[in-house]
């Protein structure tokens, strides 16, 4: 069986602090790369690179793409001034992830965006985002839960077949929907909680799956790569062949306390 390869976005910080040292790192929360991890497929972390070119030819050595959860997207993205409850630019990742999203989407690689990536995703075909809502969040660094619906007939929709409690974290939403985007998901109170293409695994979810115990939505996300891994022989997906899977492994709550 062909263990795809995800790639997972990462972010710069100029101080992070383990054992003795303090130095600017990439980070990315564990339980992302132990989800890909435990849905079957094998997690390479992707830090911003601002070389022309970086991110299409990391994408080209991809078999799908996670655009991970984060910090507000720079309302100048799409085109509007700033709401005085944004949170701060973050330049550098921005153009990174979107120059992954763009490549992606160029050369069909399966894509999830969570949260921050959902809401990136619909800027980069596009589309606005609406800068605060209350009620989606719990206190500084909890994740709060609730109850989202997929739309009948949607990719969403077959994956999860019903109305799911799912972890959640923020306070920005999609607003208008970009280009070839459709929804499918919302929140009781009508907040859209996903989008997708219309064609392929292209999926944006405004939850956050690695702070829960669901894997159906990386377990498609790895099947979509696995697809696209066999087609590729030569290339790392397919050379990744031989790693071991997966894919049918439980998956335990992740390291973040929600309520």
């Amino acid at each position: 069986m062909t263990v795809p390869l995800v790639g997972v976005s990462t972010y710069l910080e100029d101080a992070a602090r383990w054992g003795v040292w303090e130095l600017p790192a990439a980070l990315l929360p564990a339980a992302y790369h132990r989800l890909v991890q435990r849905a079957g497929g094998l997690a390479a972390l992707l830090p911003p690179d601002a070389t022309p070119g970086a991110a299409a030819a990391v994408v080209g050595r991809l078999d799908a793409l996670v655009i991970a959860g984060g910090p507000d997207v720079d309302p100048a993205r799409y085109g509007a001034g700033r709401d005085p409850r944004t949170g701060p630019p973050a330049a550098a990742r921005d153009a990174w992830e979107l120059a992954l999203l763009d490549a992606a989407l160029a050369a069909g690689v399966p894509v999830l965006g969570v949260c921050r990536g959902m809401q990136l995703l619909n800027v980069a075909r596009g589309g606005t985002l609406a800068q605060h809502l209350d009620g989606h969040s719990g206190p500084p660094g909890v994740f709060a839960a609730h109850r989202v619906t997929p739309v009948a007939g949607t990719l969403l929709g077959g994956l999860l077949g019903g109305p799911v409690d799912v972890p959640t974290y923020h306070h920005q939403a999609v607003d208008a929907l970009g280009e070839g985007l459709i929804v499918s998901a919302h929140a009781v109170d009508g907040t859209v909680e996903a989008i997708e293409a219309r064609d392929g695994f292209v999926l944006g979810v405004q939850w956050h799956p690695e702070a829960g115990t669901d894997v159906r939505v990386l377990r498609a996300l790895v099947r979509a790569a696995a697809d696209r891994a066999q087609a590729r022989p030569g290339l790392l997906g397919a050379a990744a062949s031989a790693a071991p899977s997966t894919a049918g492994a439980s998956v335990s709550e992740g390291p973040y306390q929600v309520r």
